[in-house]
């Protein structure tokens, strides 16, 4: 990463294909927004995503280690009686 600035924010560099920053330049223009503003906007939105993704996952894997778990016949049982009374 790159150094920290007076604003407490750190300047990084990276390549992107020459579409991608196209992309971003478009998007830019038409919300009227900086492209510095649309990447930081890509990238927190990315995190916040697979953040809560990971963490739904080891929520997941925390319950099943405890017996917190709902039998496979169970839940097919379940969505075939739901199917069952859905109208197609």
């Amino acid at each position: 990463m790159g150094q920290e600035s007076m604003s407490g924010r750190d300047q990084v560099s990276f390549r992107l294909p020459a579409e991608t920053r196209a992309r971003i330049e478009r998007l830019a223009q038409a919300t009227r927004r900086s492209r510095t503003f649309v990447i930081e906007e890509a990238i927190n939105r990315y995190l916040d995503l697979n953040e809560w993704q990971i963490a739904e996952i080891e929520q997941g894997l925390e319950e099943a280690r405890a017996g917190k778990v709902v039998p496979h016949d169970e839940v097919v049982a379940k969505w075939e009686a739901r199917r069952a009374g859905s109208v197609d």
